[in-house]
């Protein structure tokens, strides 16, 4: 999106500086067109125009106009991922980005991306805000506690790019640096090859049934509790006639606050897992509810 950004930014500098010129200039001709002078000492009336009126109200405000819509859908498209993008889960804390790719891999402040694929990051603050900010990409966005927040993007170029915080968080807000490091696809390939860790979705599907969740929602809906089977994504309807979207906040609130919204046909039975999963681990059960859904024809 970097290109598309500058092109935006660029055009409203030219167009500021343009009103600034042509303002600037007026003032300087009419200053000296119109001065005092010992034959003029009393000012002409002039009656004003109505067309010009109208002009300079409806121009700019086309103008205007226009800009709101370019950013708009500028803005729409960078708040929304490709479908078929490639996951990694992002955990900030004081002072250090953790992340773990769809495959297993973790990295601690450096997060290797292959060149021209598009990159979701799902992302969960441990401690307090903080903000993911990649200035070569035009990407930053606020990372929030108990809360997810999503933000992607598509290298263009290999190479090595700075990542920094750019919301303080403490005293070592300003150490709170890494890189993003973007490889060539095949070069990625063989880096990613090198671990062999069990992905998030496994190491979900281990914590699902540690904690009991698989006792109630089963995969035939014979439990006390819906199945979860492509629910990710989905409409839900709740028993008190209201509905959303099952997406990542759902289904962390589900967990910790089971209570706050029941889905209808169930009774509010479940308990909550507040203080008993980190981020991590809500971020792993998190990626074993959406491969669900993944697996649904």
């Amino acid at each position: 999106m970097a290109s598309q950004v500058d092109m935006l930014f660029f055009t409203l500098l030219a167009m500021s500086v343009a009103v600034v010129v042509v303002i600037a200039g007026l003032i300087v001709y009419f200053g000296y067109k119109y001065r005092r002078r010992p034959e003029n000492l009393v000012a002409d009336q002039i009656q004003g125009s109505m067309r010009l009126e109208i002009a300079w109200s409806v121009i700019p405000l086309l103008i205007a106009m226009g800009i709101f819509v370019w950013g708009a859908r500028l803005y729409f498209e960078m708040a929304s991922p490709p479908a078929q993008a490639r996951d990694v889960y992002v955990v900030a804390k004081q002072w250090m980005w953790e992340f773990q790719h769809q495959d297993g891999m973790r990295e601690i402040n450096a997060l290797h991306v292959p060149l021209g694929e598009p990159v979701r990051l799902t992302m969960v603050s441990q401690d307090m805000i903080h903000s993911f900010f990649v200035p070569a990409f035009r990407v930053k966005q606020d990372v929030l506690p108990q809360r997810y927040t999503t933000a992607w993007f598509q290298a263009t170029q290999p190479g090595t790019y700075h990542l920094f915080c750019a919301e303080y968080c403490g005293t070592l807000h300003s150490g709170m640096v890494g890189d993003v490091v973007v490889m060539a696809p095949q070069d990625f390939q063989t880096w990613s090859s090198q671990g062999d860790a069990e992905t998030p979705a496994e190491a979900g599907e281990h914590l699902f049934a540690q904690f009991g969740c698989i006792n109630c929602h089963k995969a035939d809906n014979s439990g006390r509790g819906p199945a979860l089977a492509g629910v990710f994504g989905r409409t839900v309807t709740f028993a008190d006639g209201t509905t959303t979207v099952a997406d990542e906040n759902y289904i962390r609130e589900s967990i910790l606050n089971p209570d706050a919204h029941v889905v209808k046909g169930y009774e509010p039975i479940m308990p909550s897992f507040q203080g008993q999963l980190n981020e991590d681990q809500l971020l792993q059960l998190l990626a074993y509810i959406k491969s669900l859904g993944a697996k649904q024809p």
